[in-house]
């Protein structure tokens, strides 16, 4: 290895290989309460249905008698990735304001789903799943948290792999607030191993740097909330996200064609959707739309906006290939049914033949994942992003025993 890691061994990590986990203490604080109580987590994964929403309104009252300044957020039963038991019944809490529920999502909870099924009939028999046992709630006026997912970073889960462009299309479209699964790169000890690797960790093992640099990147879109309270800047536009890149369909600046590719998602170019006319067209340019020029040619501005390769809608199950019917026009080469793609350079915006449809669960629709979101953001705003302050931040970090 070049240069001096953070960690050289286990040793440094942890002071000495003998050390006693008795040595290590947490730290707690226990609220006073009129009534000289601790307060207790109340964990619902541990009880039966029928007794979950007594357990949560009665730990979410003792969180809120200990302190009323503080969110009080609320988990589900198995695993956390189930909230369908409050459908019929919802918490009743003497407070408001200040309560939201949260929800882990990975790609074990549906591994089935992910390993035989094709992808985009995955992605959509899961999304469906996911909306009914939790996200339903954001349609009852509750916050919901995205407060687990993650992925193994090492790219060799293909699971993981298919699950997150799905998961990052919803987080997305929803602009959901999230927690990544997990910033450690290792552990002390887990699983009665010493100095254990975290593959699902966004620093490597020795906390030194990220463990992969383009999954961490990909991120980066969803850390700015594209819509929300406090932040309607602009008017409501759509943005044509690349969940797989974590990028977003720009103009291509060095170019005189007005043709597009996947740049940062603070640059994104403001579109109107109507899928009535089927149009996308640039909303404060409406005469310029977006156009499929054939199989394999670069999707490009145009003034000619009426024809059949101007006209864009949803094909799959998963709501994520964005495509035109070139069968119908008579200047399109080849025919048939061309979705929105990424070039063979990793960044050009192309269209191809639309692949993965249905059926063939080993085809990899990805780079042809296009979601169309909602911001209110205002275009173009600079923004520094968290790969460029990962590693000024891990600059300063020390390795400190208690």
């Amino acid at each position: 290895m070049a240069g001096r890691p953070c960690i050289d061994s286990i040793r440094t990590l942890c002071g000495t290989t003998e050390f006693h986990l008795l040595a290590w203490r947490w730290q707690t604080g226990q609220p006073s309460m009129p009534s000289g109580a601790a307060v207790d987590r109340a964990d619902t994964d541990s009880h039966p249905r029928r007794h979950a929403r007594r357990y949560m309104q009665r730990g979410a009252e003792a969180v809120h008698a200990a302190n009323p300044r503080v969110l009080v957020i609320l988990s589900g039963l198995s695993f956390d990735n189930d909230l369908a038991f409050l459908n019929s019944r919802p918490v009743n809490l003497s407070f408001a304001g200040k309560a939201a529920f949260e929800l882990h999502w990975y790609s074990f909870s549906n591994s089935q789903e992910w390993s035989s099924g094709n992808a985009n009939q995955a992605c959509a028999r899961v999304s469906a799943g996911v909306t009914r046992r939790a996200l339903y709630l954001l349609d009852r006026g509750w916050p919901v948290i995205l407060s687990e997912f993650g992925v193994d970073n090492r790219g060799v889960n293909a699971n993981d792999n298919r699950y997150y462009g799905c998961a990052a299309a919803v987080a997305a479209d929803l602009d959901l607030d999230w927690a990544l699964w997990a910033l450690q790169g290792s552990y002390y000890l887990r699983e009665g191993v010493l100095g254990l690797d975290e593959v699902y960790g966004v620093l490597d093992w020795s906390w030194c740097k990220p463990r992969n640099a383009t999954a961490l990147r990909r991120v980066q879109a969803l850390q700015r909330p594209l819509r929300g309270p406090g932040l309607a800047e602009a008017a409501p536009y759509t943005v044509l996200f690349h969940p797989m890149t974590g990028m977003c369909v720009v103009r291509r600046r060095s170019l005189a064609a007005q043709t597009l590719e996947l740049g940062p998602c603070n640059e994104t170019e403001a579109w109107a959707y109507s899928a009535q006319e089927q149009r996308l067209a640039l909303r404060d340019s409406s005469q310029l739309c977006l156009r499929a020029e054939g199989a394999g040619g670069a999707a490009s501005l145009g003034a000619s906006c009426a024809d059949a390769m101007a006209r864009w809608r949803l094909v799959s199950d998963s709501k994520l290939h964005v495509a035109v019917n070139a069968t119908a026009s008579s200047s399109a080469a080849g025919g048939g049914t061309l979705c929105l793609d990424v070039g063979a350079d990793g960044r050009s915006v192309v269209t191809n033949p639309c692949r993965c449809l249905s059926a063939d669960n080993s085809c990899d629709p990805e780079s042809q994942w296009f979601k169309l979101v909602t911001s209110t953001r205002s275009v173009a705003a600079a923004k520094q992003n968290l790969l460029a302050q990962l590693p000024l931040k891990l600059k300063n970090w020390k390795i400190r025993s208690f």
